[in-house]
């Protein structure tokens, strides 16, 4: 007799059809599509910049409470049980999830387009590039962090403490009891895997045309879909396999190699560059980042600027919003046994810190050689963001031999991104539509790592990544509203919390805790 279709079934069929019908709109009717991303964006632009950044805003403000809250002995599982994965694992997992290729793309081209054009210049001799860093600062650092580190929070919680499924829908149970678990609860999970399907795809889309361009700068290949569309293919053969090892053999490993090459680039970037200035100035605009927060975290463009607001702040957030599902679902996939307070610092702290180490070197180093007039990365890079970082590397100074290395190792690096995003998602998206089962079967996680693989190329044969990045920024939109009341329902279950140990009714018995290595993934 056939098995009658689950709701998690269900959630599968509308999601890929929603998902299809969009890729399939954006392919077809491409002017169309267009068009309508265009005019939707331009009035976003115009009438809703500031809920985007009050919304951003509101989750800083609330994970900043929750981090000097009474809440950081709470445990994410049972009392007594102990983290899943050891911190240097953990870590990887997190910097790899959670920043991927966007930090290789970023790194260098946002400042120097920033140092180009923003509403914020100063006439001070060399403010200019402190403001340039200290934008960069501002959308890579704390705000973004606290969307990605309070939907995993949720997640976590209700799932390893609460002992609800791994899910979306399930952080919402205090404000609408078990009725999450009916329509709408599963249209938030839907919501979820469209906008991390998505985002995933977009992000692995610039991936490629990233390696596509090292490629053309180092070997002098030329830039073609044929070249992008290999790359996706050749990644996604390497995700794949990850996804079928499984989160410890797979993910984990891709995460811990991650870091030992991100680590041998800011070697190189400390080694050959100026980093007496680099490190000054990194110092100094961390001290302006945390100065001028408040006031940034604020900034609406009301009398001027606003083009600039939605090209960047705008789409960062959008950008950080859409990602949250896929990130904080991962985050919390990995986070079983922690506290609140490792929590904090592990997910909130440590990544910023490090992020503004990562702009500071490597941005740093581009600013100061464009103000020495060593080499006009500006001019190299201009409409082509992409070849920042390898123009970077190629004229700060290092021996020929050493800096093509180091740029073939980025290309390198990009690949390894690339399939820790790939795999990552892929894992994301399979929790989700099995109701926050932790080993989906290997048949539906090679289905939606080729899957993903397809949209990539689809994307990339559509031929605009740009509107592809505003459709993801549009998506976050609705989700502010999920990602408010997931908070809401947060604050709620904690508060519970806080009552029932009060009154003696949380108390539990310290379980025998896991060793990590033998827990199945």
């Amino acid at each position: 007799m056939r098995r009658p279709r689950s709701a998690s079934d269900w959630e599968t069929l509308v999601a890929v059809a929603i998902t299809l019908a969009l890729i399939g709109w954006a392919l077809i009717w491409r002017s169309a599509f267009t068009s309508t991303v265009e005019a939707a964006f331009a009035t976003v632009s115009a009438f809703l910049n500031w809920y985007y950044v009050a919304a951003v805003a509101a989750f800083l403000g609330a994970m900043l409470w929750l981090a000097v809250s009474r809440y950081h002995s709470v445990r994410l599982g049972d009392d007594g049980e102990m983290p899943e994965y050891a911190m240097g694992a953990w870590l990887s997992m997190l910097f790899a999830a959670g920043t991927g290729v966007g930090m290789l793309f970023w790194g260098v081209a946002e400042p120097i387009m920033h140092l180009q054009d923003n509403p914020f210049a100063s006439d001070a001799p060399g403010e200019d590039q402190i403001v340039a860093l200290r934008l960069a600062f501002f959308h890579w650092g704390l705000s973004g962090w606290a969307i990605y580190a309070l939907i995993g929070l949720c997640l976590a919680f209700f799932a390893y403490r609460l002992k609800r499924p791994l899910t979306l829908r399930s952080a919402l149970h205090p404000l609408l009891g078990d009725a999450c678990d009916g329509i709408v609860g599963r249209a938030v999970d839907v919501i979820a895997v469209v906008a991390t399907v998505f985002g995933v795809t977009t992000t692995l889309a610039l991936g490629a045309r990233q390696m596509a361009t090292g490629l053309n700068e180092v070997f002098g290949i030329a830039r073609t879909d044929t070249v992008e569309l290999t790359v996706v293919a050749g990644i996604i053969a390497i995700a794949t396999t990850s996804v079928v090892l499984g989160l410890k053999r797979g993910i984990r490993r891709l995460s811990e190699f991650n870091v030992l090459l991100t680590f041998a680039l800011l070697l190189f970037f400390l080694i050959w560059g100026p980093t007496n200035r680099v490190l000054a100035i990194t110092l100094e605009t961390a001290g302006a980042y945390l100065q001028t927060l408040p006031r940034q975290s604020f900034f609406t463009a009301a009398t001027g600027g606003d083009d600039w607001m939605s090209e960047w702040t705008i789409f960062f957030w959008g950008w950080w919003i859409a990602w949250a599902p896929f990130v904080g679902m991962f985050i919390a996939r990995i986070s079983r046994g922690r506290t609140l307070g490792e929590f904090f610092l592990g997910v909130f702290l440590f990544p910023t810190i490090f992020t503004f180490l990562w702009f500071g070197v490597l941005g740093g180093t581009a600013l100061e050689m464009q103000a020495t007039g060593q080499a006009d990365i500006a001019a190299a890079t201009e409409g082509e963001p992409a070849r920042a970082l390898f123009v970077t590397i190629r004229e700060v100074g290092a021996p020929g031999g050493v800096a093509t290395a180091v740029n073939g190792m980025v290309i390198f690096l990009v690949a390894v991104f690339f399939a820790t995003s790939a795999d990552s998602g892929t894992l994301v998206v399979n929790t989700i539509l099995s109701d926050g089962e932790s080993r989906p079967s290997v048949v539906r996680r090679v289905a939606w790592s080729v899957g993903i693989g397809a949209l990539t190329a689809a994307m990339i044969l559509a031929g605009d990544i740009e509107i592809l990045q505003r459709s993801v920024v549009l998506a976050a939109l609705p989700f502010t509203v999920v990602l408010f009341a997931m908070t809401a329902g947060l604050l709620a279950a904690l508060a519970r919390e806080r009552q029932g140990v009060r009154a003696g009714r949380k108390q539990r018995r310290p379980e025998e805790p896991w060793s990590g290595e033998d827990r199945p993934d």
